[in-house]
């Protein structure tokens, strides 16, 4: 009987035995490969170093092991083949017949957990150029590497431009900074619509592009007298109500990214004052000539997402450091309940998320209550 053993001599500082290539039972020739040891860098395939039949496994997969430790035995000569037998009518199965030769691959003779390594990213060991004796996983990730920076058949690749990063990393922080709830109440149009069909031409003639975002403007600076809260800031030992109310419009800039121009100290303007502000900021945002100025100093921001065909989006990512941020989503046609009939009203939904660390669920409804009021009593007249 001849013992199994961790080799006295072995690459890394602890092995696990990661996975038997033989059964009880089963017969084995010098030299075979018996039972895979991974070690803090390679994996270890441990040999027979005797014909005969494998008898005894005494580690388990999973365990660590020492070198020295005996992981089985292997019973050789006519013993062998008794015991062989004996287990195969014991367990109530036949002696398994003699397997048909076949042509071997070259993973075939790699130990299991490089065999899966290279079947789990669709690799065989011809592809994976190595110096070693022996492949390796350092070898395998190696050229997962260089493929991954190689251009891929059928995959254009964006590398990312400065404003993507600074997107990026400021959408995280905000994620990673505040607790974002988002509550969700719908508006009827009726009343908006109804006034910009009978003002746009003559906003137009003042050089302004009368739009709902417009409306959506003087309607958060009506809503900040029921909840100031949202115009607000948090610091580590204070929240800061500011004043002045200063607005920024989410304006995307195709598969360039996203601009928040500002519309400052929006309290102090009318709708035509907004709508101008609004149309020129657009201009320059989409053709590249805003100013530092345009995009600095917002309190709160609107993201008018329905226009690309969203009913709602939650939660929208707060500007930090700011403490809100308004969606607006598509605007459709939908049967509503008005004095017990069902009628058809241009509705869509809006939404308030907030940072929960400043502003409280009564005030995120206060404030929408508010916005939703505003925009369905404006008077046509207005």
């Amino acid at each position: 009987m001849t013992d199994i053993l961790v080799p006295t001599e072995q690459e890394g500082t602890k092995a696990v035995v990661k996975a038997w290539l033989k059964k009880v039972g089963d017969a084995v020739k010098v030299d075979d490969p018996i039972v895979e040891l991974e070690t803090d860098k390679v994996a270890v395939e441990v040999a027979a170093t005797s014909a005969g039949v494998l008898t005894e496994i005494l580690v388990e997969d999973g365990a660590e092991v020492e070198p020295g430790t005996v992981l089985g035995r292997i019973t050789a000569g006519s013993a062998a083949e008794e015991t062989a037998k004996a287990m195969a009518q014991g367990a109530g199965i036949a002696a398994p017949k003699a397997a048909t030769p076949r042509a071997a691959s070259a993973s075939d003779q790699l130990p299991p957990g490089i065999r899966k390594m290279l079947a789990d990213n669709g690799l065989d060991a011809r592809d994976v150029p190595f110096g070693g004796a022996r492949l390796t996983r350092e070898d395998i990730q190696a050229e997962l590497d260089r493929r991954a920076k190689a251009p891929a058949v059928g995959v254009k690749r964006v590398p990312h431009d400065s404003m993507r990063k600074r997107i990026a990393e400021h959408l995280a922080h905000s994620v990673q900074t505040a607790p974002h709830v988002t509550a969700v109440f719908e508006a009827d149009f009726s009343a908006i619509t109804a006034h910009r069909a009978a003002h746009k031409d003559a906003f137009a003639k003042d050089g302004a592009n009368l739009t709902f975002t417009a409306y959506f403007v003087a309607a958060c600076v009506a809503a900040m007298s029921a909840a100031p809260a949202v115009n607000g800031r948090w610091y580590d030992d204070r929240i800061d109500i500011y004043d002045d109310i200063n607005i920024g419009i989410g304006t995307a800039l195709g598969e360039k990214g996203l601009i928040v121009p500002v519309i400052h100290r929006a309290q102090t303007l009318s709708l035509l004052d907004i709508a101008k502000r609004l149309t020129g900021m657009t201009e320059k945002a989409r053709t590249g000539k805003l100013s530092q100025d345009d995009v600095r100093g917002g309190t709160f921001s609107i993201s008018n997402h329905g226009v690309s065909g969203s009913l709602v989006a939650a939660p929208i990512i707060i500007n930090q450091p700011q403490s809100a941020i308004l969606g607006v989503g598509k605007l459709e046609k939908r049967a509503v309940v008005r004095d017990d009939a069902i009628v058809i009203r241009p509705m869509a939904y809006v939404t308030l998320t907030i940072d929960h660390r400043v502003i409280d669920a009564f005030q995120t409804n206060a404030w929408l209550t508010k916005f939703v009021e505003t925009l369905e009593n404006w008077a046509v007249g207005a």
